[in-house]
């Protein structure tokens, strides 16, 4: 496989992460700010055009598939 490709997985996967534990962190004290600006921070870069060039995933349904994640919490 091409390592552009890996790369770019691998930041978007990085992403990912760094979303759901953001997430988890908002969880457990929901005026945590840091957690609310790590996720806004994440949201933006799905929505971004970098993010169009490293993957074909529509950030809009990555967030609400995200998102879906915590509402049974």
């Amino acid at each position: 496989m091409d390592p552009y490709d890996e790369l770019a997985k691998a930041i978007v996967y990085q992403a990912v992460l760094d979303y759901r534990a953001a997430m988890k962190k908002l969880q457990r004290c929901s005026r945590n700010l840091h957690a609310m600006a790590d996720i806004d921070s994440i949201e933006q870069f799905f929505r971004s055009d970098w993010f169009n060039l490293l993957t074909d995933v529509d950030g809009e349904m990555l967030i609400r598939k995200l998102k879906e994640e915590f509402d049974d919490c």
